[in-house]
């Protein structure tokens, strides 16, 4: 594969890949698990930002022993609230790592916020953390507020496995879902597995550990979403994927099976992005642009801007 195949061009992503790599290499995941945190907490660190003038964070537990943090911005325009989960693998990351991010979606939607600090892998294999996950979005649909799921990386696996269950189970109140470059169960050896094998970011060797520390059942469809026969009735979606990411083609594939199930998705594909560009929004022009829509997605499903948009924003089809 040439090398150029796999590597983006615009000055802004790669300034952030290589700001990256020098909190956290290339080969991190050969690391002790406490040294990839350190390396990850590190990372996170460089990236955070001002939070929006009026914002308001509590932290709190749910059940005696799960934390979430709840974001209020000055300007709440909907009822319905965002349920975010963080990235990092399973292994890595906290409410700390992506409370810039959380913040900042919060302020930009004008909706409460809230995210989980879930149970990590190795220590707590799978269905720890979607345990943790499912338990607070229950929590949060007890007062019969609805609630949109979001999450990248990880994160959107966690997400679209929470919409998914609540199908199951008959749980109403799930108004929508936001997968941020996701990783839904794909093979690991065709399409942008095998194109983007070597992408900066994440590599497909990585997937594959990643999937290793998790222990998922490969037939659970929770924890592999695109195994579901059936998407019908799931609620509507917002998808973003990244070119340069082996996990491109799980966001594709999962938005088209979702498009053709009868279910309302908007689908991205951002063409100069790699893996966790929701770091590089205030260093890179496709990264900030990316942001932007996702939080205008985000916020036409919880209802606080009008469903039919300027004709410059993205069509329900992601067109």
């Amino acid at each position: 594969m040439a090398a150029s195949r796999s590597i983006p061009i615009e000055p802004g992503i790669l300034a952030f890949h290589k700001r990256c790599e020098e909190f956290y290499p290339p080969d991190a995941v050969e690391a002790p698990i406490a040294q990839q945190r350190a390396w990850y907490d590190a990372l996170c660190a460089q990236f955070d930002a001002p939070s929006p003038a009026g914002m308001v964070r509590q932290d709190e537990c749910v059940g005696g022993r799960i934390p979430i943090r709840r974001y209020r911005p000055a300007e709440i325009a909907a009822q319905t609230r965002v349920f975010y989960i963080h990235g990092g693998g399973f292994v890595v990351g906290s409410l700390d790592s992506h409370d810039a991010i959380c913040a900042e979606i919060a302020h930009a939607a004008r909706v409460e916020l809230v995210s989980v600090d879930y149970r990590l892998a190795p220590e707590n294999v799978w269905p720890a953390a979607f345990d943790d996950c499912f338990e607070v979005l229950v929590s949060l649909l007890a007062d019969g507020r609805s609630v949109v799921v979001a999450g990248d990386s990880a994160g959107g696996n966690l997400a679209a496995g929470l919409a998914l269950k609540a199908k199951a189970e008959g749980l109403g109140g799930v108004a929508g879902q936001v997968l941020i470059y996701p990783g839904l169960g794909g093979d690991l050896v065709s399409g942008s597995y095998e194109e983007m094998a070597e992408a900066p970011g994440l590599s497909t060797a990585d997937v594959a550990y990643y999937r290793d520390v998790l222990k998922a059942p490969s037939d659970n469809a929770f924890a592999h979403p695109l195994q579901v026969d059936d998407l019908s009735g799931l609620p509507p979606a917002y998808i973003t994927s990244a070119h340069f990411d082996p996990l491109r083609d799980d966001a594709a594939l999962y938005a088209q099976r979702l498009i053709a199930a009868g279910v309302n998705v908007t689908y991205l594909n951002e063409p100069q992005m790699i893996h966790a560009w929701l770091r590089a929004r205030h260093m890179s022009d496709g990264a900030r642009e990316g942001f932007r829509q996702i939080c205008f997605g985000l916020s036409v499903l919880v209802g606080t801007v009008d469903i039919n948009p300027s004709p410059s924003a993205p069509r329900p089809d992601g067109r």
